[in-house]
């Protein structure tokens, strides 16, 4: 079932075309959009959220339309957004934050925000630090109480940017696990530049590269890209910009199969990383 429909989303900052008319579809489940710095995931992100007006093209969020005035309230009431760098009070503690932005959500019966307070910092594992401040919070549970303001009166759409970037593995590994949970009932769009993200969470995947999609598919699908193109061999390749030298000593190339190389099996890295060209590939480390 389709809970949001885009087509012929575009948008400029003057002379940068940030969406070059953009078509595509996301469904129940957890949804990576990948992309290079400048691809337009987050102007992307932004639109959906309804923090930005597109130049051009629509946007259908469970069959309602953002641009219409009398849509948009309700539109809003299904999502929670997650930016790259919330704005999140240093002096309030935890829960008075979340009870805050629960009045902004027009939560307004006290027993009914309180309850949903303590149900979102549940959800995100801060129920002992709800008389924390924030700004003793490390990075990791300041990530977890962005991800529970986003989850306040409980949206079909949570659409987060870069949740995951800054955390340690440990961290990485618990915001992964509240994710997929997130992703069992609800519609999550997860941008992200790390391919591991997309492989341990995301049942559809979608690549942008210069402000268009240029790939849609499941994670498996996205290392079909590059089948018969990865190799491995015991010395450099010679003509090959991608390449590198693996923990086990051998080289990993992309592209052309060099002298004496053995297929290997490709990863989402690998596919991604061949889906975009040159313009990445080139920037391998030799």
């Amino acid at each position: 079932m389709t809970i949001v429909a885009v087509q012929g989303l575009a948008k400029r900052y003057g002379a940068t075309v940030a969406l070059d008319f953009v078509d595509m579809e996301i469904t129940v489940g957890v949804t990576g959009l990948l992309g290079p710095n400048g691809a337009g995931k987050s102007t992307l992100l932004r639109c959906l959220a309804t923090a930005l007006a597109p130049d051009a093209g629509t946007i259908r969020v469970g069959g309602l339309d953002p641009a219409v005035a009398a849509q948009r309230t309700e539109v809003r009431r299904r999502i929670g957004y997650l930016p790259q760098n919330p704005g999140l009070y240093p002096n309030f503690t935890t829960y008075d934050l979340l009870d805050y932005v629960a009045v902004l959500k027009e939560i307004t019966d006290g027993r009914q925000r309180r309850a949903e307070v303590r149900r979102v910092l549940d959800e995100v594992e801060l129920t002992d630090r709800a008389k924390t401040k924030v700004r003793k919070l490390s990075g990791g549970m300041r990530q977890r109480l962005g991800l529970a303001q986003a989850l306040l009166g409980d949206p079909a759409l949570v659409v987060l940017d870069e949740p995951t970037v800054g955390l340690d593995p440990e961290q990485r590994m618990l915001f992964r696990a509240l994710i997929s949970r997130l992703g069992e009932r609800r519609t999550v769009l997860l941008s992200t530049h790390q391919t591991e993200d997309v492989g341990a969470l995301c049942e559809r995947v979608v690549v942008m590269s210069g402000g268009r999609v240029v790939f849609e598919g499941s994670p498996r699908e996205l290392a079909g890209v590059a089948e018969g193109q990865v190799w491995l061999s015991e010395q450099p390749p010679v003509g090959n910009a991608a390449y590198w030298r693996n923990a086990d000593g051998f080289y990993r190339t992309i592209g052309h199969q060099p002298a004496g190389a053995e297929a290997a099996r490709p990863s989402i890295e690998d596919g991604y990383l061949l889906l975009l060209g040159n313009a990445v590939t080139t920037g391998a480390t030799r």
